[in-house]
């Protein structure tokens, strides 16, 4: 087997040596300059990209820097470039990739250090820009029971739902990387569950003033790049496409 072979696609560890080649950079250190840094671990049976970072961390180098919380898939926290392709380090296992291994933080986002980025506060900056919470009509009162919902538009609305924010489809995106202001896949699913959601209140013509231009739903390009990468599997281009067709729509025939 080659040096760069991947073993059995059941991701079974076989006795391999791999050498994790990670690029470290720290700005906040002045003297920290941006390389390449191996480190070699011997691959246990199942192993994923998370426990073999753990391994580094606690027996090579407790400097190195990267984010985890639920090491289920859940949080999306360990996100970073995969050998190239954005991905969960968690949900990787290092029995479907090749003996050399190289990972990256991932681009879009600002960088905390080696690969550890700031996710959260520009998601926290896309949900307030885009209002990208129910707008109801009257004040929620919580002591009553909630509106009823037919289970189809429920499932519906659960389904981009398990977005993660993990930021993998921001990683992916042609536009993200022309556009900074670009409100990304995430955004764009964010806004079309809301519009299938009854309890929402605002009117196509106030969900294009939201995303009715090159920063938001026309800026897509459809390279699909969002969808080939979501470690969820969700159908974003079809969710970017309605939305589309939507606020084509609300810009025609406004009101």
């Amino acid at each position: 087997m080659s040096a760069n072979a991947a073993s059995p696609a059941n991701g079974e560890g076989t006795g391999r040596r791999l050498q994790l080649r990670i690029l470290r950079y720290n700005p906040q250190d002045p003297d920290s300059r941006p390389h390449l840094q191996t480190f070699e671990v011997d691959e246990a049976p199942s192993m994923t990209l998370f426990v073999a970072l753990n391994d580094i961390r606690d027996h090579q180098d407790p400097s190195l820097q990267f984010d985890f919380v639920c090491r289920a898939g859940i949080c999306g926290s360990c996100a970073m470039l995969i050998d190239g392709r954005p991905g969960l380090a968690c949900r990787t296992l290092t029995g479907s990739l090749g003996e050399r291994i190289t990972l990256a933080p991932l681009p879009f986002f600002e960088l905390i250090g080696d690969l550890s980025v700031n996710t959260g506060k520009w998601m926290r900056q896309m949900t307030e820009r885009l209002e990208a919470w129910v707008h109801a009509q009257e004040d929620v009162d919580l002591r009553r029971l909630e509106e009823r919902m037919e289970p189809e538009l429920a499932e519906q609305i659960y389904e981009l739902d398990r977005c993660i924010e993990c930021g993998c489809c921001l990683a992916a995106c042609g536009t993200a990387r022309m556009r900074k202001d670009f409100v990304g896949a995430v955004g764009l699913n964010r806004i079309a569950r809301l519009r299938l959601d009854p309890r929402d209140a605002r009117s196509d013509a106030e969900y294009y003033e939201l995303i009715g231009d090159d920063d938001g739903v026309f800026g897509c390009m459809s390279l699909l790049g969002c969808e080939d990468v979501c470690p969820k599997n969700l159908g974003l281009q079809t969710r970017i496409a309605y939305m589309r067709r939507k606020m084509l729509r609300a810009a025609v025939f406004p009101g």
